[in-house]
């Protein structure tokens, strides 16, 4: 079944100093100011779609890591991910970098990577950035 989640964004200015802010629609979990400092500089209280864009990433490479260990027959006893979502100003959005940490009980080393480099692969937010650069530092804690 198909799904279509929802926000929209207001803008007032110019881009140096103006600002607006986008809401998130589908969940109604609020209302976010973005600035195009927030994008270049320091946030100061403020996103950018980078960061949207790093949430969804790491969000999702988390599902799809859980859904190919699961599928593989292997639990976590916890899954950590975060996504870095690198802006280059005239160049646009040039990387994204996964860091997971987790820990298996009784999975290889081997096929933690396989699982890894797979959910990172099948990850559908890792198809829709399929133009720039997705690095991935997996680590299997102890």
């Amino acid at each position: 079944m198909a799904a279509t989640r929802n926000a929209h964004a207001g803008w007032v200015g110019d881009l140096p100093t103006g600002g607006g802010q986008v809401t998130l629609d589908s969940s109604e979990l609020g209302t976010f100011d973005i600035t195009w400092k927030a994008r270049t500089e320091a946030s100061e209280g403020k996103t950018s779609p980078e960061e949207l864009i790093a949430a969804a990433h790491s969000s999702c490479f988390a599902m799809a890591f859980s859904h190919e260990l699961s599928g593989a027959g292997f639990a976590a006893e916890y899954v950590n991910t975060s996504a870095a979502v690198t802006f280059v100003p005239g160049t646009g959005i040039t990387g994204s970098h996964l860091t997971l940490a987790t820990k298996i009980p009784g999975i290889s080393q081997e096929d933690f990577d396989k699982i890894a480099n797979g959910a990172k692969a099948g990850c559908p937010v890792s198809a829709a950035l399929a133009g720039v650069e997705i690095t991935l530092d997996a680590t299997l804690e102890a």
